[in-house]
């Protein structure tokens, strides 16, 4: 039986308690109803208006102290130059959830930088109206915790407090936070055992939680700890993390070769092993982040990202990050202004839209640290691209690092699916790795489109200029990881072409895997038939 897992905290609630863990930072089971553009402004004022009955509701009945937060937040709320710094950027052309999000984002990072702990605490405040607004303008409010178990998260809004009912007891222990904050004065005024600065640590939803007020200590009693934990204390700033080589499969003639999964939702891995793979080679982010609300929605995408890298565990995992546009929009993203063309896709439409993909980074950043992460950016043209985007993760580390909270720089590589990157892919050197994506290489190597119009791609025509296209590429990307994750990796005709232009990384829907593994048994390492076949 494993050891419990004994950590040091920061009291700032005295008193001892157990119960089973709710951990906050678990995703939603179900998409966010989308916001569309053409609501704008005129829906924020009755979000706002939403959230201001709410919170006066919420009083009713409460403490003197509790009164004077939730009128703080009401105050908040009613500021005109919140709603008007939001007006502005919704005239400028952001969609109406992003244009509240930056705003209020402003606010924290201001706050959070302040000299004094009791401003930095205050932070918690403004992210408890923003998540209220979020929730009127989505109609999907945050769900109340079992009564008796023990919450577990980054931080803890003071609405969440004192909505909740705690007579039959219960906990808090959280990563990050501050005993200055409002929650550890209403946990301390209602004798709720609350620890703070905890760090971040590994813990399931259900595990057994014992939070010690008076000591400042947390016990989680299956032993489960992250192998990478970064505290609050030392923000980690390194490039990746270095591991142990996963299982792998071999050639006839026993050259090694690694076998991944593409996935598009952590819901796709429930019945699957992870000892049985190399890792995730792809997983495509937009299946999982559903609508515009959801990809303003930090806190979800950070669950999303942290539950398949634990589900990985040691092995690697590849989110792509949001191919979106084109013939694959989001839904509540249909406010492109005039300057943008529609058919803006993948990172062009994330560097023209940087509040998207400001957000999705700092997700990334914030997952790090539970697993092996590695970020892929999709449909990339030009080196350019890849630099603005390293840019905008660089920015947001150095601001997850001044507000102390745990992140890792994981590596950032590309998708190879434009033909003019495939045939530049030495000019990349800032990507650190590459991944084939040939269901795009194809459409965009034989001009035919994608959407049904009748002009989809002949596959098999294509096939042999992309598997020459792939072969001339693969020698260009010299010494840098390589892989194929897109259907042609699937396809045991093409496993001979692939293995003979050098790629030893095979990434593949999960129903494809034992197709692939029949077939390497029977080849060489330079795609030829193995004796005997």
């Amino acid at each position: 039986m494993a050891e419990p897992l004994r950590l040091r905290a920061t009291s700032a609630s005295a008193g001892i308690a157990a119960g089973t863990a709710y951990v906050a930072e678990e995703p939603a089971a179900s998409p966010a109803t989308a916001v569309h553009a053409d609501s704008g402004y005129p829906l924020l004022s009755a979000a706002i208006e939403t959230a201001v009955e709410e919170l006066h509701r919420l009083a009713q009945g409460v403490d003197a102290d509790s009164q004077d937060i939730i009128d703080f937040q009401i105050e908040v709320l009613r500021d005109p130059t919140m709603a008007e710094a939001t007006r502005e950027r919704i005239d400028a052309g952001e969609n109406v959830v992003f244009a509240w999000v930056g705003t209020l984002d402003g606010y924290v990072n201001e706050l959070e930088q302040a000299e004094e702990e009791e401003m930095r605490a205050r932070a918690v405040d403004i992210l408890d109206v923003k998540h209220r607004v979020l929730a009127a303008l989505t109609g999907k409010a945050a769900a109340d915790f079992p009564r008796g178990s023990v919450y577990v998260g980054d931080n803890m809004e003071p609405s969440r407090f004192l909505a909740h009912d705690w007579s039959a007891g219960g906990a808090i222990a959280l990563f990050g936070g501050s005993v200055a904050g409002h929650v550890a004065m209403l946990a301390r005024a209602r004798s709720v055992p609350m620890v703070v600065r905890a760090g971040r640590f590994m813990v399931a939803e259900g595990d057994h939680v014992r939070v010690d007020g008076d000591a400042g200590t947390v016990v989680v009693g299956n032993g489960r700890q992250s192998s990478h934990p970064a505290p609050l204390s030392a923000p980690v700033l390194t490039r990746g993390r270095n591991g142990p080589a996963p299982e792998v499969e071999r050639t006839a003639d026993g050259v090694p070769i690694r076998l991944s999964i593409n996935v598009n939702d952590p819901a796709e891995l429930e019945t699957l092993d992870p000892a049985t793979i190399a890792g995730v080679g792809l997983m495509r982010s937009e299946f999982a982040v559903r609508s515009a609300a959801d990809a303003a929605n930090e806190e979800k995408q950070l669950g999303i990202y942290r539950r398949v890298l634990e589900w990985a565990g040691d092995r690697p995992v590849t989110i792509r990050m949001l191919d979106i546009g084109g013939d694959k929009p989001l839904p509540g993203l249909d406010d492109m202004p005039p300057s943008l063309p529609g058919d803006l896709r993948g990172i062009r439409l994330l560097l023209a839209r940087p509040e998207i993909a400001r957000v999705q980074a700092r997700a990334l950043l914030r997952a790090a640290p539970c697993g092996r992460l590695n970020v892929m950016l999709p449909m990339v043209s030009f080196p350019s691209e890849v630099d603005a985007m390293r840019r905008i993760f660089e920015e947001e580390a150095a601001q997850l690092a001044h507000r102390r909270q745990p992140h890792l720089m994981p590596p950032i590589g590309m998708m190879v699916e434009v033909p003019a990157a495939a045939l530049m892919l030495d000019t990349f050197e800032t990507s650190d790795f590459f991944s084939f994506g040939t269901n795009d290489l194809i459409h965009y190597l034989s001009a035919t489109a994608r959407d049904g119009s009748g002009l989809e791609a002949d596959g098999d025509n294509a096939t042999p200029a992309v598997l020459r296209l792939i072969g001339q590429a693969s020698k260009l990307a010299g010494h840098k990881p390589t892989s194929i994750c897109g259907d042609m990796a699937g396809d045991p005709r093409c496993l001979p072409a692939l293995l003979a232009a050098g790629l030893r990384h095979f990434s593949v829907a999960p129903t494809r895997l034992p197709a692939i593994r029949s077939a390497l048994i029977g080849l060489n390492a330079d795609g030829t038939k193995a004796a005997g076949e």
